[in-house]
């Protein structure tokens, strides 16, 4: 059975995946101006292979009883400030994940996993990742 977060709120009881977490964090990320994208791994670039778009790829999520702390896997592009844009992926899920969720957002880790080089078109070539 999936992870849910359960909140009761007097008219009934209302259960959010923890994949829900998930993605409103991912989709939150990847809209700061300089995230190439986010860094899922093998699983999920076999997945991305077969067609699949997994809008929490690169997400990790710990939800307790009212609170989540949350880990991004993220590739950003070549020559931005890597310390500016961090940040801006940290309170933009964090505020995302508040508001649209309820939780506390505890903490928010971010760690850069490659950097993406503009323009061959090769992907293989264009992103620069730690082994």
């Amino acid at each position: 059975m999936e992870n849910t977060f359960t909140m009761n709120q007097g008219n009934g009881v209302v259960r959010i995946a923890d994949e829900v977490v998930s993605i409103i964090a991912g989709i939150a990320a990847t809209e700061i101006q300089g995230v190439a994208g986010m860094s899922g791994g093998i699983t999920h670039g076999i997945a991305e292979m077969l067609g699949k778009k997994n809008l929490s790829k690169g997400v990790k999520v710990n939800v307790g009883e009212s609170e989540a702390t949350i880990d991004l896997f993220v590739v950003l592009d070549y020559g931005v400030r890597i310390p500016d844009v961090t940040r801006a992926i940290q309170e933009a899920v964090k505020q995302n994940v508040e508001t649209m969720t309820g939780l506390t957002v505890l903490e928010v880790n971010v760690f850069v996993q490659g950097v993406k080089l503009q323009g061959t078109g090769d992907k293989d070539k264009d992103e620069i990742k730690l082994k």
